[in-house]
């Protein structure tokens, strides 16, 4: 493949065969001359094959291997003759990460921290297959699929104010339970408020570093400060949704997908009645995700409390979604086109002004968060007008994994990752060894790196930055 450089940290690989639009990459160049990102590469490439695509396919600093679509891939495409694809999403639709902050400082916590994940660990489910104390009937888990976040909130599972702190208040519009199968209600029906495994996480962080002080003030936040960062998506349900709609297309849509690139980039036109289908559905997992880490939250909520007691704040900042295609409007050839943006592994990132950033924010941007892997830090940082423009209003999500999972158990010990982690007094407790080791700090990009490409790139703008004190994992 022929790939130019057309700045310090943007790179271009121009269109060729099938082709429609170029394949943008915003990285530096050891990931760019890496072999084993090439897949990836390919994969942008594929993207860039689909019907309706506009602009450019682009990939975040954090791109690695996916099914279909590259983790850390951007594309979007017109509702009218664009499509939507699964593999854009990701099995775990909504897929996502919360940031909240504490009355609490370093000093406060410092000598507590085995007491407090222990509660977390005791409060909140984790593992594979975790299931939790809220079992729903169908009549009560299609409210969830509905009202998302306000569901648990009206539940008691959260409070009022966090509403207006999440992606799309929590609610996603339309999401039609009846697109839903059985299977996915009986998956989904016992795992609300569960964290799940993999990289899934509950951390209690410390801001260690502000980079805007204003900004900073602005969300409440100075050094010393104990932050809690949250890691999970829809689960057992949302995977069953992708898995159920990339059948559909694939048994319904034959000769629409007969040319694809990669059979993994199965895809329904967006206007076709399986398409608004997908939609639908996928709405209806992203709702579920957003009302389980609204669950999530509360229950860690519940851990500080049991520890410092019940007059501690533990307020929500952001919640973002990290899995998702969303219609949206930007500028495409000097015109404001309607678009179906997927997200896969990447983070919405809009400006300030922007009417789909909550009205506390609109000022100062939409909050950004980028959590770095077990022991490495994690980044708040606001979006920018220059992402939307450039990106489809969007940014990296995260680290991006460098080795895979098989990868990371043949080559690391579980003793030696907690050894790593102690010396950096970092208190872990995970359900699972092997967990552990697939998540150890050494499988993942470098977190710092990938924030600064984002920061200087200008698609998003740092505000403070995070160390590990203590990591509850499945």
């Amino acid at each position: 493949m022929k790939i130019e450089r057309l700045d310090k940290y943007i790179w271009k690989i121009p269109k060729e065969g099938d082709m429609k639009v170029d394949a943008i990459i915003f990285t530096d160049a050891e990931s760019v001359n890496d072999p084993q990102f090439r897949e990836a590469m390919k994969q942008l490439m594929n993207v860039a094959t689909l019907p309706g695509i506009v602009k450019y396919a682009l990939a975040m600093p954090d791109i690695h291997w996916g099914y279909g679509f590259p983790i850390g891939g951007v594309a979007a495409f017109d509702v009218k003759e664009g499509v939507i694809s699964p593999g854009g999403v990701g099995f775990d639709i909504n897929c996502g990460v919360r940031l909240m902050k504490t009355d609490l400082t370093y000093e406060d916590v410092k000598d507590r921290m085995r007491s407090l994940v222990e509660a977390i660990y005791e409060f909140v489910p984790a593992g594979v297959g975790s299931t939790g104390d809220i079992v729903l009937g169908k009549k009560g888990l299609r409210k969830v699929l509905v009202e998302g976040a306000e569901w648990a909130v009206k539940s008691g599972y959260g409070l009022e104010e966090d509403l207006e702190r999440i992606e799309d208040g929590g609610k996603i519009h339309p999401a039609d339970p009846s697109y839903v199968s059985e299977e996915a209600f009986e998956r989904g029906s016992d795992e609300l408020g569960t964290l799940g495994a993999g990289n899934h996480f509950v951390e209690v962080q410390m801001v260690q570093e502000i980079y805007d002080e204003e900004l900073a003030e602005f969300f409440g936040l100075e050094i010393g400060t104990i932050t809690v960062m949250i890691h999970s998506g829809s689960r057992g349900f949302g995977h069953q949704v992708a898995t159920d709609y990339i059948r559909l297309m694939r048994d319904n849509l034959k000769e629409h997908n007969k040319n694809l690139p990669d059979k993994q980039l199965i895809n329904a036109p967006f206007e076709h009645p399986l398409g608004q289908a997908y939609y639908s559905a996928m709405n209806c997992a992203a709702n579920y995700a957003f009302a389980n880490r609204e669950i999530l939250g509360h229950l860690v909520r519940k851990a500080f409390w049991k520890v410092f007691g019940r007059d501690t704040r533990v307020d929500l900042i952001y919640d973002v979604a990290h899995n998702i295609a969303k219609v949206e409007e930007y500028e495409v050839d000097g015109k404001r086109r309607k678009l179906v943006v997927h997200r896969k592994g990447a983070t919405r990132s809009l400006g300030p002004g922007s009417e789909k950033v909550p009205s506390i924010y609109r000022e100062v941007g939409q909050p950004v968060i980028i959590p770095g892997d077990m022991g490495t830090a994690s980044y708040l940082l606001v979006g920018t007008k220059k992402a939307e423009e450039k990106t489809f209003g969007s940014t990296a999500h995260g680290a991006g994994r460098v080795l895979g999972r098989s990868a990371a158990l043949k080559k690391l010990d579980y003793r030696e990752v907690l050894d790593e982690l102690a010396e950096k007094n970092i208190v872990v407790m995970s359900k699972s060894k092997k967990t552990l080791v697939e998540e150890a700090p050494e499988v993942y990009k470098d977190v710092d790196r990938v924030v600064q490409i984002v920061h200087e790139i200008g698609i998003s703008r740092k505000v403070a930055r995070m160390i590990p004190l203590g990591v509850v994992k499945g």
